[in-house]
């Protein structure tokens, strides 16, 4: 048996045991919350004893953070990685994408400790969001496309969380105000 095939106590997984426990903690995090997930609840959506959970899993800690990394591990590829779009197209893409609550924002939200597994993953995706915007941004020939790639990263963040807590669409709102950021810091050309 290899590794791969075993759990992170160096115990045989269960067939799909891993994929649903990760499955049926992103659908409650996402529709409940990770605070009001308990793990009985988890086993029961996912089908699994609790013994099969803590044989993949360490802890919730450890699975909530599973649940961000498989979220967007390549951040955004369907926007970021077309080539169809001009880079400056890519930026204003960015804004079509439809999502409840960023996961990123909701972890960080729920779990106050900085240094928590999941909270440091989160933090690493922003800036590595961010970054893909500004090459995007410096790529179409923004005059300071560090400070367009955090503008568009924090009216995004911006608007994922207002559409939460007002439970209304905000991202047609933030794309337009992203394409009058965008016309101001491309001069020439026009969106």
């Amino acid at each position: 048996m290899t590794e791969v095939e075993k759990g992170p106590r160096g115990m045989r997984r269960g067939r799909g045991a891993r994929e649903r426990i990760v499955s049926a903690s992103q659908q409650l995090f996402r529709d409940q919350g990770i605070n009001c997930t308990g793990m009985d609840q988890l086993c029961a959506v996912a089908e699994v004893s609790k013994r099969t959970l803590y044989q993949h899993f360490a802890g919730k800690d450890e699975l909530i953070a599973e649940c961000l990394r498989r979220f967007d591990p390549d951040i955004l590829p369907e926007v970021f990685d077309r080539t169809d779009l001009t880079p400056r197209e890519r930026l204003l893409a960015a804004f079509e994408v439809h999502a409840p609550l960023c996961p990123f924002i909701a972890a960080a939200v729920e779990i106050p400790d900085p240094g928590h597994p999941a909270r440091v993953y989160a933090r690493d995706y922003k800036k590595a969001f961010t970054a893909r915007l500004t090459d995007a941004a410096r790529e179409a020939g923004a005059a300071d496309p560090e400070q367009l790639g955090e503008q568009l990263a924090l009216l995004l963040d911006g608007a994922s969380a207002r559409s939460r807590v007002l439970n209304t669409e905000t991202l047609a709102t933030a794309a337009a105000i992203a394409a009058v950021l965008v016309e101001n810091a491309i001069p020439g050309q026009r969106v």
